[in-house]
């Protein structure tokens, strides 16, 4: 094992190397995001990660939802980024629900953190209410078009956002592993114990000259209205 995460000890040391198998997330959704976000969790050494989505893999998944080949089509989801974890790093303990959000709630498994990797703002909502029924803080993560949102939430009040069933425009593979990057080392620095900037919106984007810019906003606490 210390051969395998050589270069994460050099980074922190054995002893928070360690400490991560005590560790244990639920990654809520298996496509784009989700893939990405299983690669890198599973590959730093999360002890325990929980995959969930009811979905299989279509043909039109594959080129942003980095995990999948043609082979998968028609296979659940969660079960292919379960093989792809362990495929990596034997290490993890993976555990797949080919199942939704709701269903997986009411398992109420304990885990230190929740990874959105949805694609819809009312199972961000009920992922809010059950992270702040129990206490789990949560990284919310949303991409679209070539713009993407990520924010580690605490104590933001997901009221700040107007939630609606509108479905996502077109997405560039690109800012899909980006926002993952993003929403992945906020999970490992906080796992690891460093800090990490809580409440706080990042929002990537690339302007209409194709330059690369990130924004930052505090996201209110407790009831606002929507924007």
């Amino acid at each position: 094992m210390k051969e395998f995460f050589n270069r994460q000890i050099q980074l922190w040391g054995e002893k928070t190397q360690e400490s991560l198998q005590d560790k244990s997330v639920a990654i809520i959704g298996c496509g784009g995001l989700g893939s990405s976000l299983a690669l890198a969790l599973g590959a730093s050494g999360i002890g325990q990660i929980h995959l969930v989505d009811f979905d299989e893999v279509s043909r039109h998944n594959i080129h942003r939802q980095i995990t999948f080949t043609l082979q998968d089509e028609g296979r659940p989801k969660a079960l292919v980024n379960e093989e792809a974890i362990m495929k990596r790093c034997p290490f993890v303990e993976v555990q797949s629900y080919v199942e939704g959000f709701e269903e997986f709630a009411k398992r109420q498994i304990p885990v230190d953190l929740i990874l959105d990797a949805t694609d819809n703002l009312p199972t961000r909502a009920l992922i809010d209410q059950y992270a702040k029924e129990w206490r789990i803080p949560w990284i919310y993560t949303s991409v679209e078009e070539f713009n993407a949102q990520v924010c580690f939430m605490e104590e933001a009040s997901f009221d700040a956002f107007r939630v609606t069933d509108r479905t996502p425009g077109g997405i560039a593979t690109p800012i899909v592993m980006m926002a993952a990057s993003l929403e992945a080392n906020l999970a490992l620095r906080y796992l690891a114990g460093l800090s990490v900037k809580k409440d706080y919106l990042y929002y990537l984007f690339f302007d209409e000259e194709g330059q690369y810019k990130v924004q930052g906003f505090d996201m209110p606490k407790g009831k606002s209205d929507a924007v």
